[in-house]
C-alpha cells in the first residue's frame, strides 16, 4: 500500500470509528464539568488523542514482533476496559448519589484521566493487526491521523456535554458515571459477540 487517497480516507474513517469511545468519556466528562476551562478541554482531548495514537502503532510493533504474545493479551482486552469505566463510573455515580454540600462537580484528576485513556484506546491495540502490512513511516501517519481525528472529536464531546451539564446542573455527574458504565459494558459486550 501506497500514500494515496485510499490510505488516508481509511486512516480517516479508522480514526473516527476508534475515536467513538472517547466520545463518549469525553461528553461524561463535560457533562461532569460544566464550567471547564479551555486548557482543560485541550488537555482531555490531547490525552484521549496521545493514547487512540499511541496503541494502534504499539500494536503494529507487537505484530510486528510478538503476535503470539499480543494474542494470549487480547482475551483480557474487554475485561480491563469494563473494569476501569465501571470504576470510574461507580465513582462518578457514587458522588453524583451522595451530593456535594456545595454545588461543585468533581473534578476530572490526572490519574482518573489516564485511566480513562488506557480504558478507551485498549482496544485500537487490535488495530496493529489491520495496519501490520504498512511500513513504519506509513504506521506513525496513520496513528497520527488516528490521533488527530480523536482530538477533533473528543473536544466536539467536552463542548456538548459542557453545554448540557450546565443545564443539568446536579444530575450530570450520575448521567456521566452511568455512560462510562455504559461504554465499558457495550466494549465487553462486542467482544464477547
Amino acid at each position: 500500500m501506497n500514500f494515496g487517497s485510499l490510505f488516508f480516507v481509511n486512516s480517516l474513517l479508522l480514526g473516527v470509528g476508534l475515536a467513538m469511545d472517547a466520545f463518549s468519556v469525553s461528553l461524561a466528562n463535560g457533562l461532569n464539568e460544566p464550567k471547564m476551562r479551555q486548557f482543560k478541554s485541550l488537555s482531555i482531548a490531547g490525552t484521549f488523542g496521545v493514547f487512540q495514537g499511541v496503541m494502534p502503532l504499539l500494536g503494529w510493533f507487537v505484530v510486528c514482533t510478538a503476535a503470539e504474545v499480543f494474542e494470549s493479551f487480547r482475551k483480557f482486552i474487554p475485561w480491563i476496559a469494563l473494569i476501569l469505566l465501571c470504576w470510574i463510573g461507580g465513582s462518578m455515580l457514587k458522588e453524583g448519589i451522595r451530593g456535594n454540600d456545595e454545588e461543585t462537580a468533581v473534578r476530572l484528576t490526572p490519574a482518573a484521566l489516564f485511566t480513562q485513556g488506557i480504558a478507551t484506546s485498549i482496544d485500537a491495540l487490535s488495530v496493529g493487526f489491520t495496519i501490520s502490512e504498512y511500513g513504519f513511516v506509513m504506521a506513525l501517519v496513520c496513528s497520527l491521523l488516528i490521533a488527530a481525528v480523536t482530538f477533533v472529536i473528543c473536544l466536539t464531546g467536552l463542548k456538548l456535554g459542557r453545554t448540557v451539564g450546565s443545564k443539568l446542573s446536579g444530575k450530570a455527574t450520575v448521567l456521566g458515571g452511568i455512560i462510562l458504565i455504559g461504554i465499558g459494558i457495550e466494549i465487553f459486550i462486542k467482544a464477547l459477540i
